[in-house]
């Protein structure tokens, strides 16, 4: 199978090129606004049409990473790649002929379910489970345009001849390594010096990403179910770890995709020691 990475060599992108890379049954071409010494590259931003659009010929599939990614950013940063980029990815796609469709959404989509009820909501006793089939409820403008980004992949497959199949994975909280754990976020704080190992702020951080935590392998095996599925033609999936916190259904994705997640936000009682050095031997202040 020829698939079409967008955003290839972004954090998102990084991880799923680990496990995919070396796969036998894809043969993958990246597309990023940058090269990569590892990678051959079709370098274009996603902004620019007509240079992306070579690089969709042949293709069986499309994953579409490239996004700006902070749901500080404001209208404009956003909606350059975001609105006018996942457009262009899609109208590529759909010129191309290009089958299958795998969409990075996020949980942020629907981020005021989180936004309304935390910091309790991290908590073990707190019962919320958000489902694909709740309301879009966007939590900033990086959240609005992967709404967007959902709403256009529908359009897409009820009104044009391809992609004939879309796939939105809700990513929750990726992170890269060392900060590949649920107290990658915490961590990242202390070498910040925004708090103290130990802190209120920082068990904080570490009980949130013990419910949205999706670890490269597990977020890697949902676009590859994606790739190996014959039946979805347009659904929304969450995208977390087996995390006994999580708010996020995912029982959704096992049953339509056999989702099987190896991982688990409990592994983790305490920052993995590698990661402490790592941050002692770099921190600010």
């Amino acid at each position: 199978m020829r698939v079409l990475i967008t955003g290839a060599h972004g954090r998102v992108g990084e991880g799923l090129k680990l496990f995919l890379a070396d796969e036998e049954a894809y043969e993958l071409t990246y597309l990023d606004r940058e090269d990569h010494p590892d990678y051959d590259t079709h370098v274009a931003d996603v902004n620019d049409y007509e240079a992306i659009r070579p690089a969709f010929d042949g293709q069986d599939a499309v994953v579409h990473l490239a996004a700006y990614p902070m749901t500080d950013g404001t209208w404009e940063q956003v909606r350059e790649s975001n609105l006018h980029g996942t457009h262009n990815v899609l109208e590529a796609a759909a010129d191309a002929g290009v089958e299958q469709f795998v969409f990075a959404s996020s949980i942020h989509a629907a981020g005021m379910y989180e936004e309304d009820n935390a910091p309790e909501l991290y908590e073990m006793d707190v019962d919320l489970t958000v489902t694909h089939e709740d309301p879009e409820r966007p939590d900033s403008y990086y959240g609005a345009s992967k709404a967007f980004g959902e709403d256009w992949g529908r359009y897409y497959i009820e009104k044009r001849d391809y992609p004939e199949q879309f796939y939105a994975i809700r990513i929750a909280s990726i992170r890269e390594p060392p900060y590949d754990n649920t107290y990658g976020d915490a961590e990242k704080g202390v070498e910040r010096g925004d708090w103290e190992r130990g802190s209120d702020e920082y068990e904080t951080q570490a009980k949130r990403l013990k419910g949205t935590w999706l670890s490269e392998r597990d977020w890697a095996q949902l676009v590859e179910l994606c790739l190996e599925d014959d039946d979805v033609t347009f659904d929304i999936f969450f995208g977390t770890s087996e995390n006994e916190r999580g708010w996020f259904d995912i029982e959704h994705p096992k049953e339509v995709l056999g989702y099987d997640p190896q991982d688990r936000a409990e592994e983790w009682t305490e920052p993995p020691e590698e990661l402490v050095e790592h941050v002692e031997a770099n921190r600010e202040g």
